[in-house]
């Protein structure tokens, strides 16, 4: 029998994948409204913490979740900073933070107890 957590985060997923997919569309199904200039990024960042979400409560380990997150995070967030152009003050520093957490999530993941 499926656990409710597992419907749950299946369903925190499959909206995260939902958003950074078509932001706009989720935008307008979900408020009504078409999300449109910053809104599109910021809603990717939210399926992606969606996504990694969803991952750490199926597969029952924060650190998976949160390397999922940090690590999807720094990528898009450096594609966006390297493809779009517009940048604010601490999107670079952002994506630092987060690809630093990524290496020490990863070379956590097999330390007694993490997790």
């Amino acid at each position: 029998m499926i656990r409710v957590l597992d419907l749950a985060a299946f369903g925190e997923m499959a909206t995260g994948l939902a958003l950074v997919v078509a932001p706009s569309l989720v935008g307008q199904v979900l408020l009504g409204e078409l999300l449109t200039g910053p809104a599109i990024p910021t809603a990717r960042v939210a399926g992606i913490a969606l996504i990694a979400l969803g991952v750490a409560c199926w597969k029952n380990s924060s650190l998976i979740g949160m390397l999922i997150y940090s690590a999807a995070v720094t990528l898009y967030l450096a594609w966006f900073g390297l493809t779009d152009g517009s940048t604010g003050v601490l999107l670079w520093p952002a994506i630092a933070v987060h690809a630093v957490l990524s290496v020490l999530l990863w070379r956590g993941r097999h330390t007694p107890g993490a997790g």
